[in-house]
């Protein structure tokens, strides 16, 4: 399947390349168009789940240890994190945001029955998927809350009120708008509880400086961007097959938002300013992994809250895509 992968790859950034020169300067404007700031904040937490929260803290250690993993000898394990979720991976969902905000009206390519159907199944298969794996991993994530391995009848409660609440968000527009404005804010807020955790530990490791030389080691990820094109193992290739899988969806969920971005600027900002954000909270919890600091039961708690927000934001997006597929809305249903 890898090579599969790769050819997706290579055409995706040809595809990019094609859309910035023969489109770059064509304003694109979606079928229900918000304002910059809210289309941002509407991709971000739409195309992001938990696993951005969670994932680092477990991931470091395994790209620090360069004896057992080698292939990660070339960078630092905050680039190479910050590789796997950042900047390059982004221009997926440029793509196909592109390609439903000016072609698909023209085309008409997921109007086609069999195209239509098999797109809602995917979606529905990947809300189910991210549902389970949701539960699956709550106690992991809530291990100070529970006896950390077993997933216990609460558990169940959560994940049920999650999907009531992205089933609710879903039935309108404003609600999606003002869901995703929150997570994110609530989202560089937590960057910034979790930083001052960092710098009140005592430590005197634990200062600004170190944030800021932490924040510099993600340059080693632009310096060897070559090497994050294609699978650098098994690992990194399961989370470009998991962008993959996504890059359609959120394409075709997002375009409807874009309120006036010209392509050129709709590439910068998709890149820019999701990294931003990425690159920020990996810098922290890089620093906290690097001082051997153990996370608060109240910084786990945090760290839960705004993850729940940052899921009931992904089964939102899709559950509204697939009803608004299938015209199971509101409108017709009640």
């Amino acid at each position: 399947m890898s090579i599969w992968l790769n050819a997706g790859i290579i055409f995706t950034l040809a595809g990019v390349l094609i859309v910035l020169v023969k489109w770059g300067n064509l304003i694109c404007v979606g079928s229900n168009p918000v304002s910059h700031v809210s289309f941002l904040a509407i991709l971000f937490t739409s195309g992001l789940d938990v696993g951005l929260i969670m994932f680092p803290l477990t991931e470091f250690p395994i790209y620090a240890d360069i004896d057992a993993n080698p292939e990660y000898a070339f960078s630092n394990p905050l680039a190479i994190e910050f590789g796997f979720w950042a900047f390059l991976v982004w221009s997926m969902y440029f793509f196909t945001c592109c390609y439903f905000c000016v072609i698909e009206p023209t085309v008409g390519f997921f109007k086609i029955l069999v195209v239509r159907w098999v797109n809602n199944i995917v979606i529905i298969g990947t809300c189910a998927f991210t549902a389970s794996l949701f539960l699956g991993n709550l106690p992991w994530y809530l291990a100070k809350f529970g006896d950390g391995e077993s997933t216990q009848p609460w558990f169940y409660v959560l994940t049920f009120l999650v999907i009531a609440c992205a089933v609710h968000s879903s039935s309108k527009l404003r609600y999606v708008r003002v869901l995703s404005l929150s997570s994110t804010v609530c989202f560089i807020a937590l960057i910034a509880y979790m930083g001052f955790e960092f710098l009140i530990t005592p430590d005197n490791k634990a200062t600004i400086n170190t944030l800021i030389n932490n924040l510099g080691l993600i340059g080693s990820y632009f310096e060897n961007l070559n090497r994050f094109v294609l699978p650098i193992n098994a690992y990194h290739e399961f989370y470009l097959y998991w962008w993959f899988a996504w890059s359609i969806m959120i394409g075709q969920f997002t375009a409807r938002f874009v309120g006036g971005f010209k392509v050129w600027q709709l590439f910068l900002a998709m890149l820019l300013v999701p990294s931003i954000l990425i690159g920020s909270w990996f810098t922290v919890l890089y620093s906290l992994f690097e001082n051997g600091d153990d996370l608060s039961k109240l910084a786990s708690l945090a760290m839960v809250s705004v993850g729940l927000l940052f899921v009931i934001n992904s089964l939102d997006s899709l559950i509204r895509l697939y009803t608004d597929n299938l015209s199971i809305t509101v409108k017709r249903v009640g």
